[in-house]
């Protein structure tokens, strides 16, 4: 049983989070970028809307994931 639970708080352990806190940020990522992604299909077929907001959405993810890996390699 120990071993189970091991699978599930290695990783987020390794980022100084617990288990939760980690699901809490992967599904707030997750849902951001299935919006993202949403947001670009619909650019595609009207240029004029969401001009950005994949792109945005990209650099906002990527920077906030970068904070937290620097946070946790300092601790």
């Amino acid at each position: 049983m120990k071993q189970l639970s091991k699978i599930f708080t290695h990783h987020p352990q390794t980022n100084g989070e617990t288990y939760f806190e980690h699901m809490r940020c992967a599904a707030y990522y997750g849902f951001r970028m299935t919006f993202s992604g949403l947001a670009a299909i619909i650019h595609s077929i009207f240029p004029f809307v969401f001009e950005t907001a994949a792109s945005d959405c990209a650099k906002m993810v990527n920077e906030e994931v970068e904070r937290r890996k620097n946070k946790s390699i300092a601790e």
